[in-house]
C-alpha cells in the first residue's frame, strides 16, 4: 500500500462516517477486512508514522486550544483523530498547527477530537483476518517527548500568541 492508497482508504472512510470519528473507525475496520494482512500491516505502518510525526508540542497545544484542555491521553486520541481527518488538514496541521481554525470546517468538541478507536482500526482488522496479533511494524517509535519547544498550556496569553486564529474561532 503506498501513501496515496493510504489517504484514500481514509478519506473513504471518513466520508461513508460523514466525519463521527467511531463510525469511521468502524467502517475502516470493515475496508481493512477486504484486503491481504500484509496491507493491513502497510497501512498499520502509514498510520504509526503519521502519528509519531504528530508529537509535536506545537501540535498539542493547538489540540489544547480546540479542546479546552488535552491531557497526555486526550492528545494521542486527538493524533489518531486528525490523521482521520485526511491529508489535506493532516499536513496543514503539521505545517502551521493555528491553521486549523481554518483547515476544520466544523468541530464539535463533543464528538471531534477523539479517534481513539481509528488508533485501533488496523490492529482489529489485522487479528480478525489471522486470528493473532498484529507484529512489530518495524518502524522507529515517536520520541520520549514531543519535538520542538514545550508549550505552556496554563499560559492563556502564550496560546492567544501561538494561535491567534483558533483563539478567535474556538474561544471568543
Amino acid at each position: 500500500m503506498d501513501e496515496t492508497e493510504f489517504w484514500e482508504l481514509i478519506d473513504a472512510t471518513r466520508e461513508v462516517a460523514e466525519g463521527d470519528p467511531e463510525d469511521q473507525a468502524d467502517a475502516l475496520v470493515e475496508r481493512l477486512l477486504r484486503l491481504d494482512p500484509e496491507l493491513v500491516l502497510d497501512f498499520a505502518r502509514h498510520f504509526e508514522a503519521r502519528y509519531n510525526r504528530a508529537y509535536r508540542w506545537d501540535l498539542w497545544g493547538a489540540a489544547w486550544v480546540l479542546l479546552d484542555g488535552c491531557s497526555d491521553d486526550a492528545f494521542d486520541f486527538f493524533r489518531c483523530w486528525l490523521i482521520g481527518q485526511g491529508r489535506e488538514v493532516f499536513e496543514g496541521a503539521l505545517h502551521d498547527p493555528d491553521a486549523l481554525a481554518v483547515l476544520l470546517e466544523d468541530f464539535d468538541e463533543e464528538i471531534d477530537g477523539d479517534g481513539e478507536e481509528l488508533g485501533y482500526a488496523a490492529d482489529e482488522a489485522y487479528e480478525q483476518l489471522t486470528g493473532s496479533v498484529a507484529p512489530d511494524l518495524g518502524i522507529p517509535p515517536a520520541p520520549a517527548e514531543p519535538v520542538g519547544r514545550p508549550v505552556d498550556f496554563e499560559n492563556e496569553q502564550a496560546l492567544v500568541q501561538l494561535y491567534p486564529r483558533l483563539w478567535e474561532r474556538f474561544k471568543e
